[in-house]
């Protein structure tokens, strides 16, 4: 049993972050839990009542990768995480950010820049947390356990053979569709999702299933609840490339950002 656990981490502990869990028996990778925060998660699989509203929280690592083993039977083997890491803390641009920004820049994918605060503290504890307990930040291909850096915008270039960065973030439908209605632009915005997710879907199984999409008349947190629940299996996909040793990183000794489907 291979797995992997995608993390859509959010920069403060204010919001909450997407978690996904997939897994490949020798039959192909499937998504085994996916869950738009860290609580959610964590809850029993079998818990009577749904999460109504996903609130952020302080990521703990040991929690995170008990409840994955819960559910799967063994432990993990990558932990792909959306958020700045490095070796060192973070207080400006990486050289990371600077190569995924020079090879997607001009498809609209360079990356944010870190900075001292954010992610700031929650970036090091989380690297920290986990490196404690078996899994090492890796910047080159991992040998074990490891935890790595992910992207979910130039993973989904690579995934959709697309030209540009995919328009599927929900806080910016006004900036993608302008010309149109809010109501039109919910509509795009959900084809765009079901587009992402039958794409995924291709790769790791269950995808469809599992993220059953909300009506065009979802409120804001609702919408972003499953785009969290989008980005941490992309995160997951990801992960998923490194062990099958289809994705590469790029960076430097301090940090690495790793992108599937990169020959």
């Amino acid at each position: 049993m291979r797995s992997v656990l995608g993390i859509d981490a959010a920069w403060t502990d204010r919001e909450p972050s997407g978690v996904a869990l997939v897994a490949d028996d020798g039959a192909g990778w499937r998504l085994m839990e996916v869950a738009a925060s860290y609580a959610a998660f964590l809850r029993p699989a079998l818990a009577a009542e749904p999460v109504l509203r996903h609130r952020g929280s302080i990521p703990d690592a040991v929690a995170l990768l008990d409840a994955a083993y819960t559910r799967i039977g063994s432990p993990v083997d990558i932990v792909a995480i959306d958020m700045p890491l490095a070796m060192a803390p973070i207080i400006g641009r990486r050289t990371s950010d600077n190569l995924i920004s020079i090879a997607y820049g001009a498809r609209h994918a360079g990356t944010h820049t870190p900075s001292e605060t954010r992610p700031g503290k929650l970036s090091d504890e989380l690297r920290i947390g986990f490196h404690t307990i078996g899994y090492p930040l890796a910047i080159s291909h991992p040998r074990g356990q490891a935890l790595i850096e992910v992207y979910p915008h130039p993973a989904l270039i690579e995934l959709a053979s697309a030209e540009r960065r995919l328009a599927y973030k929900v806080s910016k439908i006004g900036k993608y569709w302008p010309e149109v209605t809010p109501g039109v632009r919910r509509e795009n915005l959900l084809d765009v999702w079901r587009q992402i997710v039958l794409l995924l879907e291709t790769r790791i199984q269950g995808v469809v299933q599992a993220l059953p999409f909300p009506p065009v008349t979802a409120r804001g947190y609702e919408l972003k609840a499953f785009e969290d629940c989008l980005d941490a299996v992309v995160c997951a996909w990801v992960g998923a490339c490194v062990l099958d040793g289809q994705a590469r990183p790029f960076g430097d000794d301090t940090s690495a950002i790793w992108v599937p489907g990169v020959q």
